[in-house]
């Protein structure tokens, strides 16, 4: 396998911190939601995940879709919804639904 890239994002604080990413593009605070019991005001992991499923399963649909050729419409869209679920072991784990629109 030929590896085509790395990302590499720091987190300093933990949820209540800091993402910064090597390229320095990335560079903001990230906040336990409000819906946690957080303060909100900043992103959160989840939508940073989210955003970057969406992303890439959009990609890969267009580029499955173009092998077969299949032109998508320009303003299809994929939907992440990312959930941090508690485990009934006291764990926890993300679950993801996406809602594809082509």
């Amino acid at each position: 396998m030929k590896r085509l890239y790395t990302a590499e994002v720091t987190a300093t604080g933990g949820r209540n911190g800091q993402v910064k990413s090597s390229d320095g593009i990335i560079d903001m605070p990230v906040r336990l939601p409000e819906g946690l019991g957080g303060k909100g005001g900043a992103t959160n992991p989840e939508q940073l995940f989210a955003a970057g499923y969406a992303a890439c399963f959009q990609s890969a649909l267009m580029l499955v879709a173009g092998k077969q050729q299949v032109k998508l419409d320009e303003n299809s869209t994929v939907t992440a919804h990312v959930s941090l679920d508690q485990m009934d072991n006291g764990g926890y784990g993300l679950a993801v639904q996406l809602d594809v629109k082509v």
